[in-house]
């Protein structure tokens, strides 16, 4: 009877403790997760039937270990205003936790409800012009409107509590690929006016800042500030675009205090950003407001598929906070909104993308999704199940994945990366090159692309880098797409990494205006003039492209420049093409300048992509940036990283039909995949769409 009771009051104690186990649990860090997590969105609630059982059967079979849920489903979890139902999800959440798979929830207020659009149809978004997004449309609303938020602060609140201290529920997604939708509500331009207010403080201020005499647009009171709508001047247009930036920024930080406020210190906040970098939202402010970033990056399949467009998302999303991240949504089969690009991936691709994104520092990857839909808008962008439901050949290349990934999860988890090579990139030049255009065919966007193309394919381990980053000595080469707006600081930053021993990468019209999108009145190129060793006065449009004299770089067919042309005066800058043309071939189109212990290379014009190539590759040469990695075969890409157990990791990937064959020039190591012993200067072969992981001894 003693033995008997003693045992029942050690249960008693034992289940009262469990909570306060769990809530001391360490506090979720993003470079401290046990293993690789792998897995789908999963929506019981579109399914044509109940199918719950046998669906997370497939999974366990599959080796899923995440699945993502809720984040589309306001109107399930509150039917009614005020009335709120978990059995649905409760019943998905505790299936998943029995068979041992973990569950990020996601706050559902990027859809809202059939109701409270009934209710309340003024939260949606009103856009210049009078245009409306209205129901059935997902992001549709007013992020200021304080009706809206009234109802994304109860329900979110509801949810933390019923779900916070479930086991099974390791994170929460807040919204979902969140912008500001182009808003301009009132209240969204009288909170303008208050941001502006806040920022500029006086309207003399802004006058002068925006330069406001011109055509007598001169403000002499707050209660003058007329809408957006129609404004052209470029400062004025700017700042709206940062507006609308900070109104995402706003609510996204605003959902993450009211989750802190609920949610167990071992779970995570993460927000999930579509396609980056997006111009209309600031990333980097975004991701101060999360304990770990998340990416949805799409892209190309067959043919098409080369790793470049997961891995620049990777190495974005990795940048914002300088450590790992998550892929929340990328291809399973097929994507689109229509059946016209319906391209399912290879065999091995699937594969193939999962460790693309795990060797650039993702610690999950996620499949939207894990059932294709039978109705909507999105028919034919397939899941890990086809429209049969039925286990197919993406379920079993899956499979495949998922259960190598259970077995050296542990061994590649936290990666670190330590790129010598950063690009900046500014969303404020973005806008300020589109609100004054130099072409119709080449902007921010493509020179950005460019650039970073040209590295990926000089196989270059590459970090973003920010106008406010304060790290740029960390790297021996910072390349730098038109920096057109930018202030006093953020060029005497950049000088001065020039001075202590970085080499600059720049492009034409970088320092042309200041924080405003002013024209500065000094000489061109501003506070970089010293640095870059040249000045400029004038600059011009090219008709047509123009050959470089004597084809300096050895392009041949592609010695060309085009669309654009600064007239540089060189002050000490050496001097690497001219144009070769009767009256520009007395100024220079690439310069580089020795300045303190670094240089800046200035491109003065818009370079072919073989004449990009070969400029980049001369500056890595010059900072010790080049070796074996240089002389893969071209389908062949390498990252590098160190593991949570200081050992260096080298994947090896093969982006193509063919077999490619390399000398492995590292040392000793294994192949983590096969556990085979790899030796320098050993032939490795890789299949089509393979790769080799070598963890060094």
């Amino acid at each position: 009877m003693k033995r008997s009771f003693s045992l029942f009051a050690v249960l008693v104690l034992l289940l009262l403790t469990l909570p306060s186990l769990a809530q001391n649990k360490p506090a979720f860090a993003p470079d401290k997760m046990d293993t690789v997590l792998y897995g789908a969105a999963y929506y019981t609630e579109y399914m044509p039937y109940d199918r719950l059982d046998q669906d997370v059967q497939l999974m366990q079979q599959a080796g899923i270990s995440v699945v993502r849920m809720g984040e589309s489903s306001w109107g399930l979890w509150e039917p009614q205003d005020g009335r709120f139902e978990y059995a649905w999800m409760d019943r998905v959440v505790d299936r998943m936790q029995k068979a041992g798979i973990k569950v990020i929830l996601g706050t559902p207020t990027y859809s809202i409800p059939a109701w409270l659009y009934k209710e309340h149809p003024e939260i949606v978004i009103t856009r210049f012009g009078g245009q409306t997004i209205t129901f059935g449309y997902r992001q549709n609303a007013d992020l200021m409107n304080t009706t809206y938020r009234f109802y994304c602060e109860r329900v979110i609140c509801k949810l933390l509590e019923h779900y916070k201290n479930n086991s099974a529920v390791i994170g929460w997604q807040i919204d979902n690929e969140t912008s500001s939708g182009g808003a301009a509500n009132r209240d969204v331009q009288e909170g303008f006016v208050g941001y502006l207010q806040k920022k500029f403080g006086t309207v003399d201020e802004l006058n002068k800042d925006w330069g406001l005499n011109y055509w007598g647009q001169r403000l002499n009171d707050w209660t003058e500030i007329p809408p957006e709508e129609g404004i052209i001047n470029p400062g004025w247009k700017l700042e709206w675009q940062r507006y609308q930036q900070w109104m995402t920024t706003d609510f996204l930080a605003w959902q993450g205090r009211i989750v802190n406020e609920y949610k167990r210190p071992d779970q995570f906040i993460t927000h999930d950003l579509a396609g980056p970098p997006r111009a209309e939202v600031n990333e980097h402010n975004i991701a101060r407001a999360m304990d770990i970033m998340a990416v949805n990056p799409y892209h190309g399949t067959q043919d098409q598929f080369d790793g470049l467009g997961s891995t620049m998302s990777g190495d974005y999303t990795r940048s914002l906070k300088q450590t790992n991240y998550l892929v929340t949504e990328t291809n399973a089969q097929t994507i689109g909104w229509d059946s016209k690009e319906q391209f399912p991936p290879y065999d091995g691709q699937l594969r193939l993308d999962v460790y693309t994104h795990l060797s650039s520092g993702a610690n999950m990857v996620e499949y939207w999704h894990w059932h294709s839909l039978h109705y909507g808008q999105e028919t034919y962008w397939k899941g890990v199940l086809s429209h049969d439901l039925e286990p197919g050949r993406a379920y079993a290349e899956v499979s495949r994945t998922a259960h190598e990934l259970q077995r050296i999860g542990p061994e590649i988890v936290d990666l670190k990366r330590s790129n010598k090579v950063a690009i900046l990139y500014s969303s404020d030049s973005y806008y300020g090159i589109e609100f004054m255009k130099f072409s119709d065919k080449v902007n921010y966007r493509t020179m950005l692309g460019q650039m970073y193309d040209t590295l990926y394919r000089l196989k270059c381990g590459v970090d973003f880098v920010f106008p406010e980053s304060t790290n740029l000595s960390d790297y021996k080469v910072v390349v730098v797409p038109p920096l057109y707006v930018a202030s006093d600081e953020v060029l005497n930053r950049l000088a001065e990494y020039v001075r202590g021993g970085g080499h600059l990468v720049m492009a034409f019209k970088s320092g042309f205006t200041n924080q405003y999108d002013t024209v500065r009145w000094s000489m061109a190129p501003g506070p970089l003039r010293k640095a870059a060793g040249f000045h400029y006065q004038e600059f011009s449009n090219l008709s047509k492209p123009l050959a470089l004299k004597d084809d300096p770089f050895k392009a041949g067919a592609d010695n060309n420049v085009s669309t654009w042309a600064e007239m540089l005066i060189l002050e000490g800058a050496q001097p690497l093409a001219f144009y070769d043309h009767p009256f520009f071939g007395k100024y220079p189109a690439i310069t580089q300048n020795h300045f303190g212990s670094g240089t800046l290379t200035y491109e003065g014009t818009v370079l072919s992509d073989p004449l990009q190539t070969k400029v980049l590759l001369n500056v890595l040469q010059m900072a010790g940036l080049t070796g074996p990695d240089q002389e893969l075969p071209a389908p062949v890409h390498v990252k590098h990283g160190t593991n949570r157990s200081g050992k260096v990791v080298h994947y090896y990937m093969n982006y193509s039909s063919d077999p490619q064959s390399f000398k492995y020039p590292y040392k000793p190591g294994e192949d983590l995949l096969t556990r085979t012993a790899v030796g320098p200067a050993q032939t490795l072969t890789l299949k089509a769409w393979d790769l080799v992981i070598v963890e060094e001894r």
